[in-house]
Order: C-alpha cells, then structure tokens, then sequence
C-alpha cells in the first residue's frame, strides 16, 4: 500500500459487449480467477476506498460472479455507445458523492498485465506530479491506465464514442507525463489473445 492512493478514485471499465470474443470476456478464467476479480484484486490491493467497477452489457450476471472486498459496482445504461460513457458515468457518481479527490485513475478489465507494482508507479509519479496526467505508453499514442487530475473532470464529462479517452489524451500531450514501456499492454479482445495470453503465463 502507497499513501499516494488516498484521494485517487479508481474506475474499472467492464462494460463492453465483448462482441469480439464471442464470450463473457469478464467472466474468462485466468488462475481460477475471472478476469474482472483479477483486475478488481490488483486494484484492491494498492487502493483501500473509492474504487467503482463500471458495468454495462451482462451486469448482473457478472456482479453475481464476482467476488470483491470494496469495490462499488456502478451500471451504465449507455454502454452500447461506447467506452468513453462508462468514464463519464463514473465521473458523474464521484461528483455527486462530493469526495476530497486529487484525481481519478481509469483502469480496463481486460489487460491482466497490469500489476500491483505498475499502478504504484502511476500513483507515486502523479504524487510528484500533481497536476499532470500520467499515461501509458503505445509507442506512438498514451494510453489507460491513466490518471487525471480533477481539474480535467468537467471535460472528462464531455467524452464521447469508444476512441474518446485516446483523442483526450492526445489533446492534453503537452501536459501528460506517460510511463515508458518496452511492450504495450494487451488488451483480451478475442479467444485467440485469451488463448495466447492463457499459454504464457
């Protein structure tokens, strides 16, 4: 645990239809785990409280499936427009509790590489940071996770579409500090990259 975690909010999107996949992407098996409950566990274990899980296609099948010590589940009836609305959903629930936030880090349910020690280091560098957004890195584009600075909520609230984080973070370069990476974090999209993803570990 990191001191840097207190006033940082936490949403993990786990809304999306999981078309590609032709399955429950949430609810895919990785060390008798699901993929949510293995993001929600690496969350849980770096951040104690404010963590929302944004839930849209298959909700309440998932919510039953999913076992989790503090995380709120949040549900976005906007989710068939794309993952730029489970932001602002989760955005507009944080305004309304009226929480003392620094910032909000938004996490994906589907990129199991993402570990413990990776969010610390978002964490720790918005600590130094505290006024810059601090990204991943895609090689040529920034990327979730992310963290924002409140200072961006009102335009979060304006995202639209499934590319709009990424348009965001391009429009904020000149303020955004991203975590170099040697490879880029997979998103699980199809059985092939489950499959695949299954086999290296």
């Amino acid at each position: 645990m990191v001191n840097s975690t207190k006033n940082i909010a936490v949403l993990i999107l786990a809304a999306g239809t999981s078309s590609r996949m032709k399955d429950i992407k949430q609810l895919l098996k990785i060390n008798n785990k699901t993929l949510l409950e293995n993001t929600i566990t690496t969350v849980e274990n770096v951040f104690t409280e404010n963590i929302y899980c944004i839930l849209g296609a298959n909700a309440k099948k998932i919510q039953q499936a999913t076992k989790t010590k503090t995380t709120t589940f949040l549900f976005n009836k906007h989710f068939k427009k794309g993952l730029s609305t489970s932001i602002v959903c989760g955005i507009q629930h944080l305004k309304k509790q009226l929480l003392p936030l620094d910032a909000v880090l938004v996490v994906l349910a589907d990129q199991p590489e993402v570990n413990e020690g990776y969010l610390q280091e978002l964490t720790t560098t918005f600590k130094k940071n505290k006024h810059q957004i601090i990204a991943s890195d895609y090689h040529k584009n920034s990327g979730v996770p992310a963290i924002f600075p409140k200072k961006y909520f009102e335009e979060l609230l304006l995202l639209e579409g499934d590319k709009g984080a990424k348009k965001f973070l391009q429009k904020h370069l000149s303020n955004t500090i991203t975590i170099k990476r040697k490879h880029p974090f997979k998103d699980l999209d199809t059985q092939e990259e489950y499959l695949s993803y299954i086999k290296s570990i």
